[in-house]
């Protein structure tokens, strides 16, 4: 930390890319907000997300994300969690842990592949009696109904997607999952900031025309009973603009 820096109630901040240039209040809400989305792309470059351990296991997040997911698991106090992408397991030791103080719940893990020694680290972890995993594509008709077999007779379900982030895969693992959202509870699609990534140095500029926030906008178009809960973005940098969707009507 760089501890000459000053910037005081007259501080701007300058942002030029391309021939342009946009300057604000360092203190004002546009300065936030500018700050937040450069924080974002610093962080999709250095892969800040790659960092975050939750109790010993790496879980491939943002810090204000998994505060986020942890303030949601504890406000739904969910009976099962649907969780579809499963890399290291750090997301189902969090969900789980959490599961574990609220005293009740089961997280369910959908990955294509999951590997011989993050499943073993799954496995033989303390909080391991929480959780349950399938091995195959999240959208495979046959693992889709052995989710929603699962979730057969659960009160409270909260589904999350964050396994292959194209569009087309979103929109198939939204299609297949949404309808196991109880009312009141959370379908949280991860990633959508990929659209917002697009044009840093290890960008792919096919991002931008292919993302989860265009699965996100073309759901919320044509079914209204869910809605975007922006309280969950407040933290500024997230990895879930506009992913945290409420059921707020049953189906």
């Amino acid at each position: 930390m760089n501890e000459d820096i000053h910037a005081g109630a007259d501080a701007t901040v300058t942002l030029s890319s391309a021939g342009q240039s946009t300057t604000v209040s360092l203190y004002s809400l546009e300065g936030l907000e500018l700050l937040s989305a450069l924080r974002l792309k610093q962080a999709a470059e250095f892969k800040l997300m790659y960092e975050p351990y939750w109790l010993g296991v790496r879980i491939i997040q943002l810090p204000e994300d998994i505060v986020a997911m942890q303030e949601l698991l504890w406000q739904i106090k969910p009976d099962l969690v649907i969780e579809c992408g499963i890399a290291h397991g750090g997301s189902l030791i969090l969900t789980a842990s959490i599961l574990e103080l609220i005293g009740k719940g089961t997280v369910l893990g959908v990955d294509v592949d999951i590997r011989q020694h993050n499943r073993v680290i799954i496995e033989s972890h303390p909080l391991w009696p929480r959780i349950a995993m399938i091995e195959g594509s999240s959208i495979d008709p046959a693992v889709v109904e052995r989710v929603h077999k699962a979730a057969a007779g659960m009160q409270t379900v909260v589904v999350v997607l964050d396994s292959n982030h194209t569009a087309k895969h979103v929109a198939g693992e939204i299609e297949a999952y949404k309808g196991l959202v109880t009312e009141g509870s959370y379908l949280v699609v991860m990633d959508g900031a990929q659209a917002l990534v697009s044009d840093i140095p290890r960008g792919n500029p096919d991002w931008k025309a292919d993302n989860p926030m265009i699965a996100i906008r073309r759901f919320l178009a044509s079914d209204k009973s869910f809605e975007v809960d922006r309280k969950f973005e407040r933290f500024g940098v997230t990895s879930v603009p506009s992913g945290f969707l409420k059921r707020i009507r049953a189906a």
